[in-house]
């Protein structure tokens, strides 16, 4: 059967459906409810049949080339499974953020170098669609759904990366323009993208704070001065285009920043709210796969005369994964749903992506062991999965940093109790 367009799937559905669905509440019954829409079950299932015939069998030519998938890029723009954040207004869907996340999370389970690849374009234009007024909007998001074309998030620095407030690109305004210098380092899509949003210092004052020192900008890809580095060879996701980027006198018309002067940080760290449940999702999904891989793994290989799925010791192991997969997906549901509701979610979201990175990284790691030493063999998919989960703990804030963020929400919410 031939893959249908999103549209096809869209076309009949309510408003509320996606704003909403599933609702962790009842109307009828004000209990708990966990069921997906039968719209969100058919992007779920339209999504898992490309990954599953498009993406998973490449995967592994994939990691071994790092070759960037655009022949998938463009079939998954040419299906609408590519530009979920931009408004109706740029001729984009809107999807919930819990609808991107069911999807992302079925990419993923097929090679989540290729999911980074797509969320990260989604990344870069968050800020855009958050933030950007309607001018910026339809001439930048409005290219995307035009073409088969991606964006980058562009705020990581060599010397500043948790620390934001180390950002040394600096952009000054002259007259009707800002004139850019910096440099970037880590830039998913860095090397492909059509155009950055980058988070560079405007503020004179050294002792300014992060909500104040930096702007926001939409910088394209071919102006003078920007310069893509060499291609990153990394762990995993090698699918994933990372390079360094710098910026060399460019100019910059002031139509080009986002909000305002000094919005900057702002702007990324809502933008984080909005992506970190989908980057979860990611890793629930290479969670999904490290499982499955394992389990049948351990039904099919004997020991001792009997599957090795019959020993107590690897049922302990596949239990403690089956229940890491589970509560990674519930924990990216609540964010996403969150965030869906109009609420702000940084504790649920943090919550989210630390955990379900951790988590990825724990099942592949048991799943190589499950496999024993053929799972530290490349011909078969646990050694990948491995490599590919470490980045999950890295990018969009490190679980050091999640943790700070919940700690933080904590601290907050326990003064408030108590006042």
């Amino acid at each position: 059967m031939a893959l249908s367009k999103i549209t096809s799937v869209l076309r009949p559905l309510s408003v509320r459906a996606f704003s909403t669905s599933p609702r962790l509440l009842n109307e009828e019954s004000r209990g708990p409810c966990f069921a997906l829409s039968d719209e969100q079950k058919e992007l779920q299932a339209l999504a898992r049949k490309f990954a599953r015939e498009e993406i998973l069998p490449v995967a592994a030519k994939l990691d071994q080339t790092g070759e960037y998938p655009w022949e998938i890029i463009k079939k998954a723009w040419e299906i609408g499974l590519m530009n979920h954040s931009i408004p109706e207004h740029c001729g984009g869907h809107k999807l919930s953020n819990l609808t991107s996340c069911i999807m992302a999370e079925e990419i993923a389970y097929a090679c989540s170098g290729v999911q980074t690849a797509m969320e990260a374009s989604g990344l870069g234009q968050t800020p855009v669609a958050l933030f950007g007024s309607k001018e910026q909007q339809k001439k930048y998001l409005g290219r995307l759904v035009e073409q088969p074309l991606v964006a980058a998030y562009a705020v990581t620095e060599p010397v500043a990366g948790s620390d934001v407030n180390g950002i040394k690109s600096r952009a000054v305004k002259k007259g009707d323009e800002y004139i850019l210098n910096g440099q970037k380092m880590w830039i998913t899509n860095g090397g492909v993208a059509n155009w950055y949003f980058v988070l560079a210092r405007t503020s004179d004052d050294p002792k300014a704070p992060a909500s104040k020192a930096f702007t926001g900008f939409i910088v394209e890809r071919d102006w003078p001065g920007v310069t893509p580095g060499r291609k990153e060879i990394n762990m995993g996701q090698r699918a994933s285009d990372t390079r360094g980027i710098t910026f060399e006198d460019v100019r910059i018309p002031k139509e080009n920043v986002l909000i305002g002067e000094g919005a900057g940080f702002k702007i990324a760290m809502g933008t984080f709210d909005l992506t970190r449940a989908p980057v979860a999702a990611g890793a629930t999904g290479l969670s999904q796969r490290a499982y499955d891989e394992a389990l049948k793994y351990s039904m099919e290989r004997k020991t001792f005369g009997v599957p090795i799925a019959n020993h107590q010791a690897v049922q302990f192991m596949l239990a403690d994964m089956a229940i890491g997969v589970e509560l990674s997906r519930l924990a990216y549901w609540r964010a996403a749903w969150e965030i869906d509701q109009g609420r702000r979610n940084s504790y649920e979201a943090s919550i989210a992506k630390c955990f379900a990175a951790d988590q990825a990284n724990k099942i592949a790691a048991d799943a190589v062991q499950i496999f024993g030493g053929n799972g530290f063999n490349s011909d078969y998919p646990v050694e990948k999965l491995m490599r590919d989960a470490k980045i999950y703990q890295i990018y969009e804030g490190t679980s050091q940093i999640q943790r700070m963020i919940i700690a933080r929400n904590a601290f907050e919410r326990a003064k408030q109790m108590n006042s």
